[in-house]
């Protein structure tokens, strides 16, 4: 009876298989479960915390696009109203007008020097009712306005003067 007792459930085994048969645990192998468990948990409250993070940026991005969008249509508004006053300002009839209230007339015939110095065409004076006059735009507001009247003129001598 020199026979080693068989092990709960194992037939014995002989030569190689014997050998090999030590390599492998004899009891029954559990690995822990408790960090299994833990490191899946960590593992999805973070996803979840990732998500949450990401989904508030996307948020906090498109609220900043809204703004930049309304912005942008309100600067758009701006410029288009901004290039009529122009449009406005720079047609002929507009530069007419203000050119009279300046006192500009309209200009006569003009003359040319060709490249050789001589003079193409006949000069003539510029057709005008009254000499041209030119004022300052500060001097013109002054002159079209009419004069002040005894009740708005300032009595203090430091009325009128912004600032003291």
């Amino acid at each position: 009876m020199s026979r080693k007792p068989e092990l709960k459930g194992r037939p014995e085994l002989r030569g190689r298989a014997a050998r090999l048969a030590h390599l492998l645990p004899t009891g029954r192998a559990q690995a822990a479960r408790t960090p299994f468990v833990l490191l899946v948990v960590l593992l999805l409250g973070g996803g979840l915390i990732g998500l949450l993070v990401l989904n508030s940026a996307l948020s906090e991005g498109a609220f900043r696009l809204d703004d930049l969008q309304r912005e942008t249509k309100e600067l758009t508004d701006e410029e288009q109203a901004l290039q009529r006053d122009i449009d406005a300002y720079s047609a002929p009839d507009a530069l007419q007008s203000r050119a009279r209230e300046l006192g500009m007339v309209p200009g006569g015939d003009p003359a040319f020097l060709g490249p050789d110095g001589k003079v193409k065409g006949v000069p003539s004076a510029a057709s005008a009712a009254r000499a041209p006059l030119v004022l300052a735009p500060e001097a013109l507001a002054t002159a079209t306005a009419p004069p002040p009247s005894p009740e708005s003129v300032p009595r203090s001598p430091h009325a009128s003067t912004p600032g003291r």
